[in-house]
């Protein structure tokens, strides 16, 4: 059984993108292996150092994730500023990472060219968080996005630098999870690529129908095909990807025939998909409700992830601390 960790952001509101492209992967993985999710509420205060409602929004993500079908009791879910032991691993790793590797990052260098004015310490040393927010617990696999792969690979140089200058095999070089074909790419409305937050492209598992509609309706289309079975392009197969997910096969297979027959109606599709996502929705986003009005059941929830995480990590931090020197008079 593989040891899995993954950090969930803490900027709240999931977005179809989000559960296709892995949150369904997630829900399936915690029963086949050791699972620990995170909401990484510190890793958000390098580009939002003065977060409006951190509370809140931590509290938004928590329950969009449960709602999915991330189970507490078959993995661990755990806020990062909840396990003190991810702190002090972080300081001791960052006394052997060096200003110049942290520079070069490409995450660093896109960071600080997006947001000139904001460039802190905690933002430098990203990678060192995150290659300590795995290797506390040992992890074994990651799953990461494409813009993520560096910093694993950071990860991985730190496990082996500690490894190589305290003359021990204490930590494992996390590889990254690989989903394969199950990992959905899901278009934005826009037609510039794929579903995001920071794009304002997404349709999100809280939106309600109303809202969904709105956002469908107003999807980037063309003037539709001239000839019978002519290819479709991006912009067009962008509605159909999200069709796929969210529509019945009678349903679909009805517009393809209306567009290779050159009878397609786009303002008809996009009713027909923007009321296709409101029935995908409805459950989760009920479920959401139900989780937010219940602050005993996110209380108890954060507070069983939090333990099972430090019982966890305390034993990393304790080792390393031997490793390292530090001894009790």
């Amino acid at each position: 059984m593989e040891t899995v960790v993954s950090g969930i952001r803490s900027t709240g509101n999931l977005h179809l993108g989000n559960y296709f492209g892995a949150l369904k992967n997630f829900v399936k993985m915690q029963h086949e292996n050791n699972c620990y999710f995170f909401i990484a509420d510190y890793h958000s205060l390098t580009t939002h150092p003065t977060p409006d409602d951190l509370h809140g929004k931590v509290k938004q993500v928590l329950a969009e994730y449960l709602a999915c079908g991330l189970d507490p009791e078959a993995s661990t879910i755990y806020l990062q500023s909840d396990v003190p032991e991810i702190s002090e691993l972080y300081l001791l790793l960052n006394m052997n990472a060096y200003v110049g590797e942290l520079e070069r990052t490409t995450s660093f260098k896109d960071k600080i060219r997006k947001n000139p004015e904001n460039v802190n310490a905690g933002l430098l040393t990203y990678p060192v968080l995150m290659a300590a927010d795995i290797i506390i617990h040992n992890a074994t696999r990651v799953p990461v996005g494409k813009d993520q792969e560096q910093n694993l690979e950071m990860a991985r140089k730190f496990a082996r630098r500690f490894n190589n200058m305290y003359k021990v095999d204490y930590f494992k070089e996390p590889q990254p999870y690989n989903f394969g074909e199950a990992l959905v790419k899901i278009p934005g409305l826009d037609g510039t690529g794929k579903m995001g937050k920071s794009e304002g492209n997404g349709i999100y598992l809280f939106d309600d129908a109303k809202t969904i509609k709105k956002k469908v309706m107003k999807a980037v289309t063309d003037s539709g095909p001239t000839e019978k079975n002519s290819e479709m392009p991006e912009i067009i197969q962008n509605l159909f990807t999200l069709m796929d997910v969210v529509s019945d096969k009678s349903t679909i297979d009805f517009f393809r025939e209306k567009y290779a027959e050159c009878e397609i109606r786009y303002g008809d599709l996009k009713k027909q998909l923007a009321e296709d996502i409101t029935n995908f929705n409805a459950p989760i986003r009920e479920r959401i409700l139900d989780n937010l009005s219940n602050n005993d059941y996110l209380r108890k929830v954060a507070k069983m992830g939090a333990e099972k995480a430090r019982e966890s990590a305390s034993k990393t931090v304790k080792d390393v601390r031997e490793i390292f020197g530090f001894k009790s008079f």
